[in-house]
């Protein structure tokens, strides 16, 4: 099961990516500084008191028809009037965080003191039962620790003074989210293929998963969620158990309004998390976005095998070349998933939506695939041969021996001398050397070098 999520809400330059780098220990970049991405991710994993949970910064995720207006760069306005058009979008933030998040993080700045923004934001906050911790950053010394208590007036319960930069106050923070945090009770999953399907909202989610399960052959039952956020739909494929994991809220009671789905990273991590296979559905109109790299660059972390599907391919003017060119784009923005297949389908018309099951199989297969230990290191001495590892200086790397330790996904572990030498650009030539050998279609593979002297 996925563990559960620590939301980050607050209006800009308060700290937010200061305190998230904190939470995780370190600073973490996107897998590719692709065009239209932003540098920072948007949520990292973290323990305390052996408790794990996954952050997330709110303010980066992407906001629909936002209403958001800056004040001109070369224009000095007071706080209060600057922060003015970030209301809608925060206010959102914290709608998001509300339906997602398990704690939520209210950000302030002590600097700034209290402002109508985060009065704004802590009305939304104040609607949930769930827990809302309030962190003023930036006290890092008495004086601000003091202008800490005027945040008392949100209403919202305790207020933690800290300094994100410093790390101070991080430790009292953290203990109250971790005892807030609910106990994540282990759920037995169906023994059946889990295939999720995440997309942008109005990227016809819902369309396709309807024409999925109005095939033939498709016997069709609902279950209960396996988690509280979501409406699995378990299904017989050709007598193959699939259980389709639904990330698009449409069986939610109601509670997306008609033509408006909030998008929501937290609910495709979530699903994600639980899925063998997933299924990034993006706009022929559109192609990939910044959300939608974010959200395949976690699917790559996480190592779920996946499948790009073009929906919308009947809106596109077309020619002999236009699914090649489109192909290229897709693999061009998605540079770190160049192993994924992309299939363009329309969920309206129907057309290539009887392919979509057999592929997820057959990537679902793929994850399943094991290299015998032979074949593997006749290929490694093979790769070797052919393309030496660069060494440093008078070091260069020895490869003994390797093994593909498991499947699910594929895992292949390389006994060398010195593994700090293998560099990124060869680990990826070897990789791409093993894709030759077979393809793995639609599934990372973990590679991990080791000293032939360790356990």
């Amino acid at each position: 099961m996925p563990p559960p999520i620590v939301a980050l809400v607050g209006r800009p330059n308060v700290g937010k990516s200061t305190l998230f780098n904190r939470i995780i220990g370190q600073r973490q970049a996107i897998v590719e500084d692709l065009p239209g991405t932003t540098r920072d991710r948007l949520y990292g994993d973290a323990e305390w008191n052996g408790v794990p949970f996954t952050v997330v910064d709110t303010g980066g995720l992407e906001i629909v028809e936002s209403q958001k207006q800056r004040a001109p760069r070369d224009q000095v306005a007071p706080l209060a009037v600057a922060s003015a058009g970030f209301v809608a979008e925060i206010r959102h933030h914290a709608e998001i965080a509300i339906e997602e998040a398990d704690v939520i993080i209210l950000l302030v700045d002590v600097l700034d003191g209290l402002t109508p923004a985060d009065e704004d934001v802590a009305e939304v906050l104040r609607r949930t039962s769930k827990p809302v911790l309030v962190a003023a950053n930036k006290a890092d010394n008495p004086a601000r620790q003091q202008a800490a208590f005027e945040f008392y007036a949100l209403g919202l319960g305790e207020v933690y003074a800290i300094s994100a930069l410093h790390g101070l106050g991080i430790g009292d923070l953290l203990d109250e989210v971790a005892g807030a945090l609910p106990v994540v009770e282990e759920v037995e999953e169906p023994d059946a293929i889990k295939i999720a399907l995440v997309g942008r909202p109005n990227v016809g989610k819902s369309s396709l998963l309807n024409k999925l399960l109005g095939q033939e052959r498709a016997i069709v039952s609902a279950i209960p969620g396996t988690t509280r956020d979501s409406t699995d739909t378990y299904l017989t494929w050709e007598g193959q158990a699939m259980l389709l994991i639904d990330t698009a809220g449409i069986r939610r009671r109601g509670k997306v309004e008609r033509g408006l789905e909030k998008f929501s990273v937290l609910r495709s991590m979530k699903a994600i998390a639980r899925a063998d296979v997933v299924l990034l559905l993006v706009d022929a109109q559109d192609l990939v976005t910044a959300q939608d790299a974010h959200v395949a660059g976690y699917i790559l972390e996480e190592k779920r095998s996946v499948v790009v599907l073009v929906n919308k391919w009947d809106l596109v003017e077309k020619d002999t070349y236009t699914m090649e060119a489109y192909t290229k784009q897709v693999r061009s923005a998605l540079q770190f998933l160049d192993y994924v297949p992309v299939l363009f389908v329309s969920a309206l018309t129907g057309q290539r939506v009887n392919k979509v099951l057999p592929l997820a199989y057959e990537v679902y297969q793929e994850r399943q695939v094991r290299i015998t230990t032979g074949e593997l290191n006749r290929l490694v001495e093979d790769v070797v041969v052919r393309h030496p590892p660069p060494h440093k200086g008078n070091r260069r790397v020895k490869f003994f021996y390797a093994t593909q330790a498991s499947v699910d996904p594929p895992t292949f572990v390389f006994f060398v001398n010195e593994p700090e030498l293998v560099h990124f650009s060869y680990q990826r030539y070897i990789e791409n050397q093993i894709r030759r050998h077979h393809s793995f279609i639609g599934t990372p593979l973990k590679l991990v070098f080791r000293a032939r002297d360790r356990d």
